[in-house]
C-alpha cells in the first residue's frame, strides 16, 4: 500500500471518528450561530487544492455575513493590516468576528466542517495550508523566493492541520510557512502525519 492509499484511509477513519465523537458540536454550534447572527451557518470560501484545482472550503461561520465586502470595499485600514500580516488578522483586532465566532475560533471549532471536505476527497486531515488563489499569487510576488515551493505545495491535498499550524500558527510568516508546507509535501511520510497529529491538540490549546 503506497503513501496516498495509507493517507486516504487515515483521512476517512479520523474524519468519521471525529464527526461521531463531536456529534453534539454539530447540533449546538449551528444553533448558537443562528441565534447570534442568523444564517448562513456554514461559510464557504474558494481555496486552491491539489494540482491547483479550486474547491469550496467549509467552516462554521464566525464572521458577519458581509465580512469580505467589509474587508475589500469598506475598511481600507483593515485590508492593509490583513496584507501586512501575510493575509491574516489577529482575531482580537478583527471587527468582523461575531461574539460566538470568537468562541468557536478560540476552540478551533469553526474548522470542523472541513471534515466534510476530507470525506469528499478535497482535503486531508494533515497537509499544507489551503491557500486562497489571490493570496498565493500576491504572496509569491511579495516573496519571489517562494515560487519554487508552490509546485510541491500543490502536489498534494491541503490539510486541516499541518506543519506550520503546529509550529507557531499565525506567527509564522509566509516565506517560512511555504517552505514548511513544501518540505512536508516532499516527504510523503505517514509517520510525519502522526507526529503532526500528536502536536495538534497542544497547538489548539496555545490559542487560548
Amino acid at each position: 500500500m503506497n503513501y496516498a492509499q495509507q493517507k486516504r484511509i487515515l483521512d476517512v477513519l479520523i474524519a468519521l471518528v471525529l464527526i461521531v465523537l463531536f456529534l453534539p458540536v454539530w447540533i449546538v454550534v449551528p444553533l448558537l450561530i443562528y441565534f447570534d447572527s442568523g444564517r448562513p451557518i456554514i461559510f464557504k470560501h474558494q481555496r486552491v487544492g491539489k494540482a491547483g484545482k479550486i474547491f469550496w472550503l467549509l467552516k462554521f461561520r464566525s464572521m458577519v455575513i458581509d465580512a469580505d465586502e467589509i474587508l475589500y470595499k469598506k475598511d481600507n485600514d483593515l485590508l492593509a493590516k490583513f496584507k501586512r500580516g501575510d493575509w491574516k488578522v489577529e482575531a482580537k483586532e478583527d471587527p468582523r468576528i461575531t461574539k460566538i465566532g470568537r468562541i468557536i475560533r478560540s476552540l478551533t471549532i469553526d474548522e470542523f466542517p472541513q471534515l466534510v471536505n476530507v470525506l469528499r476527497g478535497e482535503m486531508s486531515i494533515v497537509g499544507p495550508r489551503a491557500y486562497i488563489r489571490e493570496e498565493l499569487d500576491e504572496q509569491t510576488q511579495k516573496y519571489p523566493e517562494t515560487h519554487k515551493f508552490v509546485e510541491d505545495i500543490l502536489s498534494i491535498k491541503p490539510g486541516i492541520t499541518g506543519p506550520w499550524q503546529t509550529s507557531g500558527r499565525n506567527a509564522v510568516p509566509f516565506e517560512q510557512r511555504a517552505a514548511m508546507d513544501a518540505n512536508y509535501a516532499r516527504k510523503k511520510d505517514i509517520l510525519e502525519d502522526f507526529r503532526i497529529l500528536l502536536k495538534t491538540p497542544m497547538a489548539m490549546l496555545s490559542k487560548w
